[in-house]
């Protein structure tokens, strides 16, 4: 008669919670939200250097680009509200993409707290640099802000509205150039190696596409990094000024 609460009791006992931790928690979770929100990065990267290289075109093409961005939207949309929403989703995505990097690569510190004796063959120099090339891009995007959006460190004075002459001014300085074109190598590692891992973590990679994925990965880090510093250099030998 003493067994059968007994039973009762243990079949009662709630599961351990072991097994139904958070997505977030997981490891997987962590690599799905670094994947997802670095390729909405990728995403807007690839519309920034459009749009960059409308400098090209002449000050008339390109200040209206600039004005085209705070009323895109519009009548729908108020002054900028468009913009501050592209803001808002970046902005989210730098910081979900940092956090999880951060905190898998803590993990992955606890996990082996010993470094590894030999560097294993198949890590490339992107990879192995994953770490400070996110490191120098977000210091970078902290300087790129304060210089072309909000004037607070821009050279020669800063022209609200005038986006094209606000171009010509940051690369007229040398340390404009080198810090720009240092962070686009290191944004040219980032992307290229960025891209396979999301395809291997969301399930697109697979061995008949390997070699299609280093393809994409390699032509998209090239062209995006020839296309950001193709505008120091053209303002530098005078092609745009």
């Amino acid at each position: 008669m003493a067994l059968a609460p007994t039973r009762e009791r243990t079949a009662a006992r709630p599961p351990s919670p072991t097994p139904s931790r958070g997505f977030w928690s997981s490891t997987l979770g962590k690599k799905t939200v670094m994947a997802v929100s670095g390729l909405i990065m990728l995403g807007y990267l690839v519309a920034h250097v459009a749009g960059n290289l409308k400098v090209f075109f002449g000050p008339g093409e390109f200040n209206a680009y600039g004005h085209w961005l705070r009323v895109m939207g519009a009548p729908v949309l108020h002054h900028e509200w468009a913009l501050w929403l592209v803001r808002i989703v970046l902005l989210a995505a730098v910081v979900a993409h940092a956090v999880s990097a951060y905190q898998l690569s803590r993990r992955d510190i606890k996990a082996r707290p010993t470094a590894y004796v030999h560097r294993r063959k198949r890590s490339s120099y992107a990879t192995r640099t994953m770490r400070w090339g996110g490191i120098i891009l977000a210091l970078f995007i902290v300087w790129h802000v304060l210089d072309l959006t909000t004037g607070t460190v821009h050279p020669g004075g800063f022209e609200e509205g005038r986006p094209y002459q606000n171009v010509v001014d940051t690369f007229s300085t040398w340390y404009g150039n080198v810090v720009y074109i240092v962070a686009m190598l290191a944004l040219g590692l980032h992307v290229r190696h960025g891209f396979w891992s999301a395809a291997q973590t969301l399930g697109v990679g697979s061995a008949r596409r390997e070699r299609l994925l280093k393809v994409l990965a390699n032509t998209l880090a090239l062209v995006l990094t020839a296309g950001f510093v193709s505008v120091p250099v053209a303002v530098m030998t005078g092609v745009v000024s």
